[in-house]
């Protein structure tokens, strides 16, 4: 990237971290059963912008997401959308509040076409002709899917049903999308193209995400803002440009270990959040 492009990139992060706050928790916490998967878990995602959420497998990432989508009830804390709290409201309400999610897995329809499968994101909509005009849209982002829109879901490839599953979210006209690893099981190459279409989508439509990712790289990358989740717990928050300068990221996330001592023990580097 060129110095300006990358001063111009800076500029757009800025002035998106400065919009009305659209989404917020509050010490929330989340259990399956006896095991507790979120604990205070807090953070805010800005109208316009993209967060990300960073961990491992197993750090509470999915649950944070399905916390807000109305899947999982949260034990306490609270969830407002767009100036209201909607912790405990059935998913159904969630979506046609305004917020999407991409789960992980993709989770498309397999027996559905293509076409079915758009359609039934925008289950929602009475709008027949701005279904429509948002159909050919996402044909335009995906154009594979334009190809493919007669055949069933199920035969597509990994990263076509990904496609498949950001564009059917997306046909809901959603004010927040919701993505959990987007990234999961594919290719570098898909990978890249799937997130500059992630990034087009923001910056063309301003439709605001939150991102849960174990890929840092691509992660931070695309986003404006990001939490580290470790355990159920926030751990570290900046904006995506600083963290990727802190020590602990580069190393425990990007893999990137800096110069240490002769002799010192890889197991023995402590991370500075703890």
């Amino acid at each position: 990237m060129s110095e300006v492009a990358l001063t111009e990139e800076v500029v757009d992060r800025g002035a998106r971290l400065q919009g009305d706050v659209i989404l917020r928790l509050s010490n929330l916490e989340s259990s399956y059963g006896p095991v507790q998967a979120i604990r205070g878990v807090s953070l805010e995602v800005r109208a316009g912008s993209i967060v990300t959420v960073l961990g491992a497998n197993g750090a509470g990432k999915t649950t944070v997401l399905k916390t807000i989508s109305g899947i999982i009830d949260p034990q306490k804390g609270g969830v407002w959308f767009d100036g209201e709290e909607i912790q405990r409201r059935d998913p159904d309400w969630v979506v046609r509040r305004g917020i999407s999610h991409v789960p992980e897995g993709r989770e498309v329809f397999p027996l559905l076409s293509v076409r079915e499968n758009l359609m039934m994101g925008a289950f929602t909509r009475r709008d027949g002709d701005g279904v429509t005009r948002d159909l050919e849209r996402m044909y335009g982002y995906f154009p594979i899917l334009a190809e493919r829109r007669s055949q069933e879901a199920g035969q597509l490839s990994g990263g076509q049903q990904q496609m498949l599953a950001i564009a059917r979210a997306l046909m809901s006209r959603p004010k927040l999308l919701l993505l959990d690893e987007p990234s999961l099981g594919l290719s570098p190459k898909l990978v890249k193209e799937i997130f500059d279409i992630v990034r087009r989508v923001n910056r063309e439509e301003g439709t605001t995400m939150l991102l849960v990712e174990q890929n840092a790289s691509v992660a931070l990358a695309t986003a404006d803002f990001g939490y580290v989740l470790e355990v159920g717990r926030i751990v570290m928050e900046d904006r995506c440009d600083r963290l990727l300068e802190k020590e602990d990221i580069k190393e425990f996330y990007l893999g990137m270990k800096g110069d240490s001592v002769r002799g010192e023990r890889r197991w023995k580097r402590k991370k500075q959040w703890r």
